[in-house]
């Protein structure tokens, strides 16, 4: 090899994104799998296609005392909850909300149920994960009025699951990072009957005005592709610069302790950094945790990615440590 060839191998190299082995090995396995990407799918096939990652992805379900389906009312009809806990019989304490991702299009309470059944015990605390409407037959803002409304119904009602609950935590991925953000403002600006004590946004997307940056870097080969960003936002149809889409736009100050997590080679990577920065500018107790080398979407990858583990396991004990505090 020629001084020069070797210079141009060690640049390229060297300008390359660290990708993990196994996320590697995925991200191969999907591309020889030769699947049709979920942008080109019909909205009912591509929720049946992420369901079925599932139970090649990720991780079987954690075994807890109480996995319950459940419903509250809702602002046009009832809308479904699964309530997990790791007890049948809690003191008073917080009580976590879970918004599940799928760019408002996809996802339901099973695409995410491993997840919830590992945070209820990792935490040891009750979960109550929201099914809300989904986009494109329920466009924006169906999303943030059903999770609103769930949190403010839990927030009057965890008698009726027999918790006595002092405060509340949302969380959620991606599209629910969004929700988790989105609602907390909600509730800060108009109190709820308990708390919001703490946030836990993962890779949330919170800017749909984004385009350069990590937007462009891992547009393809990603797993999350820009074409699917795009066909998500056609769906949902948000009204740019809305707060309740666009949370990056809202108040930030007034927000309560934020675990805010990324994925290294996540087209929504840069602006979860920006909205992390914005939030510490703004004097928000922040935890910023970068997960290196992993993708989007990896709380559902257990199995495929089994480095995940170690990523969910971090962000609980960050979630454990703002609790606490």
């Amino acid at each position: 090899m020629t001084e020069a060839a070797e210079i141009e191998r060690e640049t390229t190299n060297a300008d390359a994104p660290f990708v993990r082995p196994d996320v590697a090995m995925m991200l191969a396995m999907m591309s020889a799998a030769g699947a049709p990407p979920m942008n080109e799918m019909a909205p009912a096939d591509a929720r049946e296609a992420y369901r079925m990652m599932r139970f090649m992805g990720d991780a079987d379900p954690t075994p807890l005392a109480i996995i319950r389906d459940l419903t509250c009312p809702g602002p046009k009809g009832d809308i479904p909850l699964r309530y997990y806990d790791a007890r049948e019989n809690r003191e008073a304490g917080p009580a976590i909300m879970f918004f599940h991702g799928g760019g408002f299009v996809i996802g339901d309470l099973e695409t995410h149920h491993p997840y919830c059944t590992e945070l209820a015990a990792k935490l040891d605390l009750p979960v109550i994960a929201v099914d809300y409407r989904l986009a494109p037959e329920h466009p924006f803002p169906a999303a943030p009025e059903d999770c609103e409304a769930a949190a403010r119904w839990l927030a009057e009602n965890g008698k009726e699951l027999g918790l006595d609950i002092t405060g509340l935590v949302f969380t959620g991925d991606s599209a629910g990072g969004n929700l988790t953000i989105v609602v907390t403002q909600a509730l800060i600006a108009n109190p709820a009957a308990v708390p919001v004590i703490a946030q836990a946004p993962l890779y949330p997307v919170v800017d749909s005005s984004q385009t350069g940056g990590s937007f462009t870097e891992f547009a393809e080969g990603y797993l999350l592709t820009a074409d699917a960003m795009n066909w998500f936002n056609d769906n949902y149809a948000a009204t740019p610069g809305d707060v309740r889409n666009d949370c990056i736009l809202g108040d930030l100050a007034t927000l309560p302790p934020t675990l805010l997590v990324t994925a290294g080679l996540d087209p929504l990577r840069d602006q979860g950094r920006d909205f992390a920065a914005r939030c510490v500018k703004a004097g928000v107790d922040v935890t910023y945790m970068e997960m290196r080398g992993t993708i989007h979407g990896f709380i559902c990858l257990r199995k495929g990615i089994p480095s995940a583990q170690d990523d969910c396991d971090a962000i609980f004990r960050g979630m454990k440590a703002m609790l606490n505090r």
